[in-house]
């Protein structure tokens, strides 16, 4: 259950004339009251003797207890309470309860038989509306100071107490969320967000790894924003705004929003306080081919790090890592192939919650995953296949990891919203995942079915020696012969594949993992830098024979989407 305070505002009678009326698109049905402060107001919805007038003027009279220069500029309170969608419908009465809990909570009537005079409107299944005026029956003003925090924490009693859905407790560092003139907007013009959520997005994409004012307003004006800058009288730049072309208010004026308003962290100096960090993590030295590959091979050693900072680092480093992984999350959006990039920006969304809690972040620490992420942002957008595409689902792998150690640090600090946003993008990082790694596990699993049974017998003989409370596991998942074709890899290169099972395994707990074979996959090759692609079964043959015969295309590999699953 959600409760949202609205702006103050001057005039009872029109406020009611919005709820009472058939609303913007005509989504307001049957508006009537279910409750009052004394039980009797007049309800001009069903009383057909009783018109908006007469219910605002109930309302108001209080105002004229006070001369006219001590009354409040605006003086009408107005909030919203709503169930969520899977909730089921509440009867008149159960919204009368929750309304009266509701303005006691806040304080605008508390109770004690002085109380400011307030209504609760019903014009939907799903929500009411209150309405009072802030000035109480003996001429006082009523003490509703925090009364957002105070209504979030009835509702949370609400929840309880009629067996709602219950909503993550927040600490107030969400990004403010549009207001319904904004959705409204969004609506009229058939489009999905309003500009003040996709403003948000452009900037964090703009944010991803840039080093500098210059650097990160050029890449605000590169993606189409309009932008301007706030200066001091010395001259220093103190602020920003951001607008969408063609997003004009009713004057034909564009509509600004500040970095603040867009979300706490995307305000300048919050911004600023991440680029503190060495010339070196600045640099971006990623070789002309095959750049995005090692940027993604990059970004997994990065996340490995990560994880152990946040499974034993100091809160404020790890506050740091977990708003860097932001950071990587936006530029590999950026950067996806199309058969990704859905499931990784709505992974880049959803974790956007999870980058801020109160815990101040100590940002000179996390410069390794801001450097993978501008080595991301620079190395341009990967292919699907070959190379690319498989450091892609390498990298994924280990951000599935990352973001899931992200959501245990929150739920352990009790950032109830921080953990739920987490888990989401977890969930759309494992989605990307499975297609990313489709393709390049079948084709190693390919290899794999051609080994004979001697290398066969040889390499699970190896994999119990290394990991005997793993082997079964792993022998009897779909991807062990992906990992055996890895194994044989590293053996036939002179390499040690006993101990690399074990540094693979060592580096963090695999009980969580769906399929532990894919995740030694990836491992070993990231540890024995091996290439993340295997070649085709043709293609390897033309390497073995050195056959100057032209390319022809291999078959298809046996579709795999079906078995890769994750942690």
């Amino acid at each position: 259950m959600i409760p949202s305070l609205h702006k103050q505002g001057r005039d009872t009678a029109r406020l009611l004339a919005y709820l009472y009326g058939p609303g913007r698109r005509e989504e307001h049905t049957d508006p009537h009251l279910v409750a009052s402060f004394d039980h009797q107001a007049p309800d001009p919805g069903r009383d057909p003797d009783t018109t908006r007038a007469d219910l605002a003027r109930l309302l108001d009279e209080p105002l004229h207890l006070l001369p006219t220069d001590a009354r409040l500029a605006s003086h009408v309170w107005h909030a919203s309470v709503r169930a969520a969608p899977e909730d089921r419908t509440l009867t008149d009465a159960e919204w009368a309860d929750i309304a009266r809990r509701v303005v006691a909570a806040t304080g605008v009537d508390p109770g004690d038989g002085a109380g400011c005079r307030w209504a609760a409107v019903r014009h939907a299944d799903d929500h009411i509306h209150l309405v009072a005026t802030l000035v109480r029956e003996d001429g006082r003003r009523p003490r509703h100071h925090l009364s957002a925090k105070r209504a979030q924490t009835e509702c949370r009693a609400i929840e309880k107490d009629y067996g709602l859905r219950r909503v993550k407790t927040g600490d107030g560092t969400a990004a403010k969320r549009p207001t319904p003139a904004e959705q409204h907007k969004a609506a009229r013009r058939n489009r999905d967000r309003t500009p003040r959520e996709e403003l948000r997005q452009a900037v964090r994409s703009a944010v991803a790894g840039a080093c500098s004012d210059a650097e990160f307003f050029r890449r605000l004006s590169e993606a189409g924003l309009r932008v301007r800058t706030r200066v001091a009288p010395s001259g220093d730049v103190i602020g920003y705004t951001v607008a969408q072309p063609g997003d004009r208010n009713g004057k034909n004026e564009p509509v600004w929003y500040s970095g603040s308003k867009l979300a706490p962290d995307l305000s300048l100096p919050r911004i600023r306080a991440r680029w503190a960090a060495p010339e070196s993590t600045r640099r971006t030295d990623l070789p002309e081919t095959n750049a995005p590959a090692l940027a993604r091979r990059r970004t997994m050693t990065a996340a490995w790090e990560a994880l152990l900072v946040i499974d034993h680092g100091e809160d404020t480093i790890v506050s740091a890592h977990v708003a860097a992984t932001g950071e990587v999350l936006d530029a590999l959006a950026q950067t996806s192939a199309a058969h990704t990039r859905q499931e990784l920006r709505a992974a880049a969304t959803a974790y956007e919650r999870a980058s801020r809690s109160h815990i101040r972040a100590a940002h000179g620490h996390s410069q390794a995953l801001r450097r993978a992420a501008r080595d991301l942002v620079h190395s341009g957008p990967a292919f699907v296949r070959g190379e690319e595409g498989a450091a892609t689902a390498m990298a994924l792998d280990m951000l599935v990891f990352l973001v899931t150690a992200a959501a245990r640090w929150h739920a352990a600090k009790h950032h109830e919203q921080q953990a739920e946003a987490a888990h989401r993008a977890a969930e759309h990082l494992r989605a990307a995942y499975r297609t990313a790694a489709a393709a390049p596990l079948a084709r190693l699993h390919k290899h794999g079915t051609a080994l004979t049974p001697t290398q066969r017998r040889h390499h699970a003989a190896t994999l119990h020696d290394a990991l005997p409370e793993l082997a079964d596991r792993v022998l009897a998942e779909p991807g062990w012969p992906a990992l055996a074709a890895t194994l044989d890899k590293v053996r036939r290169g002179g390499g040690d594949p006993r101990a690399l099972l074990r540094r693979a395994a060592a580096r963090r707990e695999l009980d969580s993992a769906e399929d532990v074979s894919d995740v030694l996959v990836w491992r070993i090759r990231q540890l024995a830098a091996l290439p993340a692609d295997a070649p085709s079964a043709a293609r390897a043959n033309r390497l073995v024979s050195k056959s100057s015969t032209p390319d022809r295309a291999a078959p298809a590999p046996a579709p795999m989407s079906s078995r890769v699953r994750h942690h």
